[in-house]
């Protein structure tokens, strides 16, 4: 019986893939989708990155999926990290060598920076929030094995990742009330090339810059708090 079920279920499953693959005319151009963001992406967001125009404003509902499967994954870690258990020797670390210890204080800040610059101008050049973001937290790994006596403030990376979802959040529920779809670019798109361009593009960008780092940041920490 079950292997009378089993060729009926995949006798079905072939008929699908085989009348799937009847309608889809090879060697035609019946997908437009590509061209219309090329030709209306400046006009339609604002944005010059047209990457960015598909990502957070044509897309930006899948955007949001994504952000959410980035949160499950980061709170999975931690989970894990919880619930783990203990290693009852404790592990002797090494300290940081001279350079790697001054080398860490410099670039710090200026890896920050650079994230910082990545999700800002996400409009406008390659890159975005989610890059910028793990820039940022890969200052912080950096940050951990030259000062491996210092941690971050948990409470507050918790609030800036709360304040980067909300604000996504927020912006794409307004866009959906003020205008007919979620994260509509209802703000002034000014012109383009500009920094005070794209309209909503930037805020998301920054929102989703500040979650992602903090997001990422906030597992390293809490991997290496589970080796030490």
């Amino acid at each position: 019986m079950r292997k009378i079920i089993s060729i009926v279920l995949l006798s079905i499953i072939a008929i699908g893939i085989i009348l799937s693959i009847a309608e889809i005319p090879f060697g035609k151009p019946k997908m437009k989708v590509g061209k219309y963001y090329i030709d209306k992406g400046v006009k339609d967001t604002g944005a010059t990155n047209i990457i960015t125009s598909v990502v957070v404003n044509y897309r930006g509902f899948d955007t949001l999926g994504e952000v959410t499967v980035l949160f499950i994954a980061a709170v999975g870690v931690g989970a894990v990290l919880v619930t783990a258990e203990k290693k009852q020797k404790e592990r002797v670390t090494e300290k940081a060598s001279l350079v790697l210890s001054t080398g860490c204080r410099f670039l710090f800040p200026l890896i920050l920076l650079l994230g910082a610059y990545i999700f800002v101008n996400g409009h406008l050049t390659p890159g975005g929030g989610f890059q910028g973001g793990a820039v940022i937290a890969s200052a912080f790994l950096l940050f951990y094995m030259g000062c491996r006596w210092k941690r971050i403030n948990k409470i507050k990376a918790q609030a800036l990742e709360s304040l980067g979802g909300l604000v996504f959040i927020i912006t794409g529920l307004l866009g959906l009330i003020i205008g007919n779809y979620f994260m509509m670019n209802f703000l002034p798109k000014g012109i383009p090339n500009q920094l005070f361009s794209a309209g909503i593009i930037p805020v998301i960008y920054i929102a989703l810059g500040c979650k992602v780092g903090s997001e990422l940041a906030g597992v390293i920490d809490n991997m290496i708090e589970e080796s030490e």
